[in-house]
């Protein structure tokens, strides 16, 4: 693609050299820069890319794009454009060289803090039981049909992000679900992405270690609906009283959704269990196979979006109830003396309250245990929280390690230790090894006990310093039950 076509709408300043020139690829990492490249040098927030100008030349980069200083004098034959911003012109470049393949979708992002992953999963599977080829970027995995590929982030870089897209416009996808991350939002990922519809789920405590404050958390999401376009629709869970400030200045179509008060889509629980639950959506009885009230907005969501895309109703809430749960989301393995063990990817205070609300409404009489822990390198002013929610549901809880980072674990649980009251002390045990805590937490439970592993869900790792080592609770999980059954007999 020219060059002058890749340019356009970047917030562009002045530009040296020729813009006739052919570009085979967009990168804003010098290491991939290879023959025929355009180079964007992005001011991070750990490196700066304008450093790293010479080795992309070396590379083989034709054109740079940069924001910061003077016109460089080396690179010679090589076509400088300066801009206002870097990152925003990233984003655009790459929607660009990729042909703004969001145009083409039907594209729908969802943001807040908790149920982003378990929403865009679903709605990924509710189209794609209806027979529509559908792509999907998630924290879990990317798809473009059925094509998985693996990610690295809830919402990825911009050239990863269209390029993904392209695929799925070449393979004859009609609609892309996408999680779209405050950190992403404030980071212009999603620069120049035409969404059809945006949903905000909720906000609560989380990412403070990035954003600072609670308003620049809320911010950040908000400014998400603020770019929607006048053609698109904005949908609002108004049980979070911060739902009508994110729509405050949109240009989008407005429709809200309740599971509590009057709205233009309402839910009520009508009957609940491990199996599922039972809802009234719009005066209509349809069929979950999630549990926990916070599914049930989850599931409201889906369909307020499915509804908005021109979906029919009764059709909708038919392919609703063949869904299944998104991996390590109240996720249920059975095992001997009728335990249940519980995994789920609650990491929040607010994620950790929903999960064991649920856990207790379902099996009000069984001993309750609750193992969570918290990452390392990330918002620490969540950890005494955590602890506090977890003291008032559980009657035994087990602290551990999470992915401590390059945090000493015992640091983090002496920070979660201090959240717990005189009751959370006396019934809190402190393991930093992951493993350990939770074959203590199977094998020491109760007959018929709910185990709640807390923090991890999908995830088949665990980062302990810089080393990202294999852990899969599943897998742990089936060998205490193994080990338990060879006990009994």
């Amino acid at each position: 693609m020219r060059l002058e076509n890749i340019i356009k709408d970047c917030g562009l300043i002045e530009v040296k050299g020729r813009l006739d020139i052919d570009i085979k690829d967009v990168c804003d990492d010098s290491r991939r820069v290879s023959a025929c490249s355009l180079f964007i040098a992005v001011k991070g927030h750990g490196t700066d890319g304008h450093a790293y100008i010479g080795k992309a030349i070396e590379n083989g980069a034709v054109a740079i794009v940069f924001e910061d200083g003077d016109f460089p004098e080396f690179g010679e034959g090589i076509t400088f454009v300066k801009v206002s911003s870097s990152r925003h012109a990233l984003a655009i470049l790459a929607a660009n060289y990729y042909d703004n393949p969001s145009r083409k979708l039907s594209l729908v992002g969802i943001t807040g803090t908790n149920g982003k992953t378990t929403t865009v999963t679903l709605l990924y599977h509710l189209f794609m039981e209806q027979g529509y080829n559908c792509g999907l970027l998630s924290t879990i995995a990317n798809y473009v049909g059925t094509r998985r590929f693996e990610t690295a982030n809830t919402t990825a870089d911009p050239i990863v992000i269209n390029s993904l897209m392209a695929e799925m416009v070449e393979a004859g996808c009609e609609y892309c679900f996408m999680e779209v991350s405050s950190i992403g939002v404030e980071q212009e990922r999603v620069a120049g992405l035409d969404f059809k519809v945006g949903i905000f789920s909720n906000l609560t405590h989380d990412h403070l270690d990035y954003h600072g404050t609670f308003a620049e958390y809320l911010r950040c999401k908000k400014l998400f609906f603020d770019n929607l376009g006048a053609g698109a629709t904005a949908i609002i869970n108004v049980d979070d009283k911060h739902g009508e400030v994110m729509v405050q200045n949109t240009k989008a179509k407005v429709v809200t959704f309740s599971c509590r008060g009057i709205a233009d889509h309402t839910c009520r629980v009508l009957e609940e269990s491990f199996e599922g639950m039972l809802l009234k959506i719009d005066g209509r009885e349809a069929w979950t196979r999630l549990v926990g009230k916070h599914n049930a907005s989850n599931i409201l969501a889906i369909y307020s979006a499915a509804m908005a895309l021109g979906a029919d109703p009764e059709e909708t809430l038919v392919a609703i109830s063949k869904l299944e749960p998104a991996p390590g989301r109240l996720e249920v393995m059975r095992g001997p003396r009728n335990i249940s063990v519980v995994i789920d990817y609650a990491h929040t205070p607010d994620a950790l309250d929903n999960v064991l609300k649920t856990l207790r409404e379902i099996d009000k009489g069984k001993e309750l245990v609750c193992l969570f822990g918290c990452g390392g390198d990330r918002d620490r002013t969540k950890r005494p929280e955590m602890a506090k929610v977890a003291e008032g549901y559980s009657d035994r809880i087990i602290v551990t390690s999470d992915n401590s980072r390059t945090e000493r674990t015992e640091d983090i649980l002496e920070e979660i230790k201090a959240g717990f009251g005189n009751e959370g002390l006396s019934k809190a045990i402190f393991i930093p090894d992951r493993k350990e805590a939770i074959r203590a937490a199977i094998m020491f439970a109760s007959e018929g006990a709910i185990v709640l592993l807390a923090g991890k869900g999908h995830e088949t790792y665990q980062i302990i310093g810089t080393e990202k080592r294999h852990f899969d609770e599943r897998e742990i999980v089936s060998e205490v039950f193994k080990q338990m059954e060879i006990i009994e007999k």
